[in-house]
């Protein structure tokens, strides 16, 4: 029993890993590239039986060791653009002092403004790690950033058998969108779970295992590109724990709105 009515929604995105590497009319292997470079934000990963792993590896630089140095990314994303080289335009500027260090030609291979959007994933208990699915705006403008969090899991935050799950939304640069994040507990820390939010302009559901966990009355109504990521955070003193980290996907799915049905004549 599930309290996703799939009814309603038409399949339009799938990617079920079953190939031999990242298919490039789905995925883009970067991470923000404009903040640092294609080359240097490259994920590691893996796919074998049908499941995508992504790793942070040992010999894994940071991603943008100038604005980032502690942080380590495997990432694949939807879209990407940006504005010319040394300007401030570019999708999720987390930072001030951002400046575009490598120009991106907009490149949108999925970016729904509405719809359901789920993932199959097992998360990583690292203490030093984590794993998400977030839909962030590809920013034509700026205020359009808003973040749709289907799942943030931090792996400091699996104890025993039990993980707290963030979801929610996130404005950064949008005026219009409230900050609304909660964390809810889920069982089984080291199962996969399925992770789905939908969303349109009334707000936006989110669900675990096919029910749903919480529910927000606003929502980003522009189109939102995918990342699905691992990430690694260094120590106090450098250190980044064992390594490799890693996660597990097994699937990631897209929905539009079904079309309604003829009228009859």
């Amino acid at each position: 029993m599930t309290d996703i009515d799939r009814s309603r929604w038409e399949l339009e995105f799938e990617d079920d890993f079953d190939g031999n590497d990242i298919d490039p009319s789905r995925w883009i292997p970067a991470y923000l590239p404009q903040w640092s470079s294609r080359a240097a934000t490259r994920p590691r990963y893996s796919l074998r039986n049908s499941v995508l792993t992504l790793r942070i590896d040992e010999d894994q630089a940071p991603w943008s060791p100038e604005f980032d140095g502690t942080t380590y990314v495997s990432n694949l994303q939807t879209a990407v653009r940006s504005g010319p080289l040394g300007s401030r335009d570019g999708q999720h500027r987390f930072a001030d002092a951002l400046v575009v260090r490598e120009e991106q030609q907009r490149e949108v291979l999925y970016a729904p403004s509405e719809g359901l959007v789920e993932v199959r994933m097992r998360a990583t208990p690292d203490p030093d790690a984590m794993a998400a699915l977030w839909l962030i705006g590809i920013e034509d403008s700026p205020e359009q950033s808003g973040e749709l969090c289907v799942a943030e899991i931090f792996g400091r935050d699996i104890r025993g058998q039990t993980m707290k799950v963030g979801v929610g939304v996130h404005p950064h640069h949008d005026p219009d969108l409230p900050d609304d994040f909660t964390t809810v507990d889920v069982p089984g820390a080291d199962e996969f779970h399925e992770y789905a939010a939908a969303w349109s302009a009334d707000g936006a559901r989110f669900y675990v295992d096919g029910r749903l966990v919480r529910s927000v009355a606003r929502a980003p109504a522009y189109p939102l590109m995918l990342m699905l990521d691992l990430y690694a955070f260094a120590r106090p003193d450098g250190g980044r724990g064992a390594l490799p980290k890693s996660c597990e996907v097994d699937w990631v799915r897209g929905w539009r709105p079904a079309a309604p049905e003829p009228s009859p004549t």
